[in-house]
């Protein structure tokens, strides 16, 4: 309504002082459009800068999010710092476990992104705000003005399990190429050997008569121990 009671006070202003020949009756009546379009200036103004006649409220979804990580033994979300003073991050995810695509929350200064380590399920919690109208009155004077659900922030609380990794995308790319490379792997995979046969001759020494199915699954375990172990250390490289 304010928008149409813009134009409709200039049109009569226009009108009342073109075309009516009283003089006092096209003064005044000049007068009285001009004042109401500067009232109705004024408040289209509050409006659009003071929020005038507009309240915020907010709206909050919870998600699961899913690692990036090709490797399901490794389970990863990334961060990418946005800016030289890298005092905001955009954090890149999957909305689901079979995406083929990873996305990342908004790069934009509107956006807080919080990331906390937790004990369960990695999820992301979004909170926006906006504004709306306070009544009915409100509503009928500001209709299309756009500032009805107008965006005004958003805070994205991410809570990632304490077994995951967080890395920025740097990091993640200078593991991927060392874990790549062959000169590393046949050193990993040396290593590797000697580990599980150090462990294999300790646990032979306190149990001479392992079976050869306890056997294969001691080897199977000290595998694994040592590959958590070379990831870890890994890891711990890559992010100095």
């Amino acid at each position: 309504m304010i928008l149409i009671l813009l134009g409709l006070f200039a049109v009569l202003a226009f009108v009342f002082f073109i075309y009516i020949e009283n003089n006092a009756v096209s003064i005044t009546l000049t007068i009285l459009s001009l004042l109401g379009l500067v009232v109705s200036s004024v408040y289209a103004v509050k409006n659009w800068q003071d929020h005038y006649g507009l309240e915020q409220y907010t709206t909050t979804t919870t998600k699961n999010i899913y690692s990036v990580s090709p490797n399901k033994q490794m389970s990863m979300v990334l961060y990418q710092p946005i800016g030289s003073k890298n005092n905001h991050q955009v954090y890149i995810y999957k909305n689901s476990e079979n995406a083929k695509k990873p996305v990342h929350t908004q790069a934009n200064s509107d956006t807080k992104n919080k990331l906390t380590r937790i004990n369960g399920t990695t999820q992301m919690t979004t909170t926006v705000t906006r504004w709306r109208y306070k009544n009915n009155a409100a509503k009928f004077w500001f209709a299309f003005t756009g500032e009805n659900h107008k965006f005004v922030k958003r805070t994205n609380k991410i809570e990632v399990n304490k077994n995951w990794l967080v890395l920025s995308v740097a990091q993640s790319k200078a593991l991927q190429k060392q874990m790549k490379n062959k000169t590393y792997q046949a050193q990993l995979q040396q290593q590797g050997k000697a580990f599980v046969m150090k462990g294999m001759q300790a646990a032979m020494m306190k149990n001479p008569t392992m079976s050869k199915a306890d056997q294969a699954k001691l080897q199977k375990q000290l595998t694994g121990e040592f590959q958590a172990q070379a990831v870890q250390k890994l890891i711990k490289q890559v992010q100095k």
